[in-house]
């Protein structure tokens, strides 16, 4: 029944060969991989008005010269990570390049934040997006929290299917998203350029403002930056694009630069233009759409594109973080379990687990996930500053041809992102202070599971200085609950392995027992030892463990192996399982962890 439902739910299983047929083209890699990037355009702006409406709606018109700042820094992010995607083909962005550039702690710091950051991006863009459509349908608004869990398991089951069915359905509503903003935003300049919105709604640029400061712009700018939140994407999951992927993901990088430098300038220009202020129940996109359109069908498709796109953007997530984790892993900083690829081709662990940490995430905020903002817009300019650091000195270091063009762009890179990532800090400390226990904590976890690999590589090695200990001979233990087919079973296995060291274990709760069983075993087995251990607690597992290490003590000294043989009848039915006892799954769990124990299970399979 699992796996017929698992076909239903995510396909048949793809041959490895079959690889090559679950790559991205451009035009699909550009809507799966551009989704978060492209939905920040949905709250970017609003976040420099938030800032600057501290002031007043008069200083509305430094959001032009903030937005040129963040159109920059988003120049430098593009021509760095298409380096980036050059010099490191394989994958892995900001973690790879700090790691071989920075050292392996700057790598790890990296590396968690972008983790961390993929989660977040999950939870905020469902939750985002979940909020948007409760808004449009008030009376589901107490179901927030269920209904961005489902679309976190649908976007889960569409990734588990594979990366190109996940594409193919995702790309409508991103291209969808597109079109309404250019829409928008080409009807919105043609309505500026006629003059039929009134210069009085806005202040002219220029215009002296009373309390204006350097730390507020740096505010308002930092904050504007969370636009950008999702550049890196490209970089990290090159393995998914096409031959020549390098080649694909440069190319992709750069469309989504353009849309993205296109959109984000568009929303801030009509907004200053209409003199548009943020509100607590409108967002500035709805504003503008309104303004424009009135409430009418190309209203209701802005808003309606709007919700998708911030849901969807939750799975570039599912694009990047699955092959950031398949490098930590290969370094064994996490699990191994992430480098394996499910039935689809995909890493289908990495997957499932953004999936149940989002959702755990989206359970403990109650979808309220508005305050991990500032955190997931700093989990993401910690591996920027790093990354652009890396490849500067990269290039100090190898000086190839033209090296120094780029070295200009990695340290601009590099300076404004750790300003951003300063303001963060110093404007929003009560917001993302977390960030400062979480890093050094994941970073200890990195660094224990990689102590755990190297430990048990050695100790695997055969070069290694602990020789193995020879076998001299097989003493066999059989504990044993009745005289029954299950367990003539096992004991005929046993005497195949050691006909003349083998001991039964009965374990009576009642000395009547004990005399019974004795009786009837003696005219059942005689040539087979058995050995009673009167249980007056009602215990199988003491008094068997003990039993066990005394034996094994006196093999020990003989260089005898101790092996535990335990009889278990299978049911024709699973379900049939819960109706009986499971001693002999405690007998195996307990023994699991005693040295120089072998534990033998001999099913014996009941066929009514």
């Amino acid at each position: 029944m699992f796996t017929s439902l698992k076909r239903i739910l995510i396909g048949r299983p793809l041959k490895s060969h079959e690889a090559g047929e679950q790559k991205l083209n451009k035009t699909k890699a550009l809507a799966i991989l551009s989704s978060d990037a492209l939905s920040s355009v949905a709250y970017g702006p609003e976040q420099i008005l938030l800032v600057l409406m501290t002031i007043g709606v008069a200083a509305f018109w430094y959001s032009i010269p903030i937005a040129i700042g963040v159109l920059v820094l988003l120049i430098a992010l593009i021509l760095s990570y298409r380096q980036i995607i050059y010099a490191y083909p394989q994958g892995g962005g900001a973690y790879v390049v700090s790691k071989e550039n920075l050292g392996k702690y700057a790598g790890l710091v990296a590396g968690g934040s972008l983790l961390v950051d993929y989660i977040l991006t999950v939870a905020v863009s469902v939750s985002a997006g979940t909020d948007a459509i409760t808004s449009a349908f008030p009376s589901l608004h107490s179901y927030n929290v269920l209904i961005a869990i489902v679309f976190v398991v649908l976007i889960t089951l569409l990734n588990l299917r594979g990366v190109t069915e996940s594409a193919s359905v995702l790309a409508y509503p991103v291209y969808f998203f597109v079109l309404a903003l250019f829409i928008l935003i080409g009807v919105g300049l043609y309505r500026i350029i006629t003059g039929q919105v009134s210069p009085e709604l806005h202040t002219s640029i220029g215009t002296p403002v009373a309390g204006i400061s350097l730390f507020l712009l740096l505010r308002a700018f930092s904050s504007g930056s969370s636009a950008l939140t999702g550049v890196e994407a490209i970089s990290n999951a090159i393995p998914n694009f096409k031959s020549p992927a390098p080649n694909n993901a440069a190319k992709t990088l750069m469309a989504m630069g353009t849309l993205l430098a296109l959109l984000f300038s568009g929303i801030v220009v009509l907004a200053y233009y209409y003199g548009v202020s943020p509100k607590m129940d409108v967002t500035v996109v709805s504003q503008i759409a309104e303004e424009t359109f009135g409430r009418n069908f190309m209203y209701f498709f802005i808003q309606g594109t709007t919700a998708l796109i911030l849901i969807l953007a939750a799975n570039t997530g599912y694009s990047a973080f699955p092959l950031l984790a398949v490098n930590l892993a290969k370094d064994k900083y996490i699990p191994r379990m992430f480098t394996v690829r499910g039935d689809r081709l995909g890493y289908s662990n990495g997957i499932i687990s953004l999936g149940v940490l989002s959702i755990i995430l989206i359970i403990v905020f109650e979808g309220k996930t508005e305050q991990l903002i500032p955190l997931y817009a700093v989990g993401v300019f910690i591996p920027f500053t790093l990354s652009q650091t890396g490849m500067l000195l990269k290039w100090i270091r190898q000086k190839p041809q033209g090296w120094v063009l780029k070295f200009i762009i990695n340290t601009v890179g590099a300076l404004i992102s750790f300003i951003v990532a300063m303001m963060f800090f110093l404007t929003k400390f009560n917001q993302v202070w977390s960030v400062l226990i979480f890093l050094p904590l994941i970073i200890l976890i990195f660094y224990r599971i990689r102590k755990h690999y190297d430990a048990v590589a050695d100790q695997l090695r055969l070069t290694s200085c602990e020789p193995a200990i020879p076998i001299e001979g097989n003493v066999v233990i059989l504990p044993v609950a009745g005289i029954t087919h299950v367990v003539e079973n096992s004991l005929n296995y046993a005497k195949s392995l050691s006909p003349h060291q083998i001991i039964a274990v009965y374990v009576p709760f009642e000395r009547e027992d004990e005399a019974n069983f004795e009786k009837k075993w003696k005219a059942w087995q005689p040539d087979i030892r058995l050995v009673t251990l009167y249980s007056p607690y009602r215990s199988i597992l003491h008094p068997l463990t003990k039993f066990i290490d005394t034996v094994q003590r006196k093999a020990n000294e003989s260089n005898y192996q101790v092996t535990v043989i335990i009889p278990q009848f299978i049911p024709k039915k699973g379900w049939q399982n819960i109706l009986h006892n499971q001693s002999s799954l405690l007998i195996r769990a307990n023994l699991l962890y005693r040295r120089n124990v072998i534990i033998t299970t001999v099913p014996y399979h009941l066929k009514k």
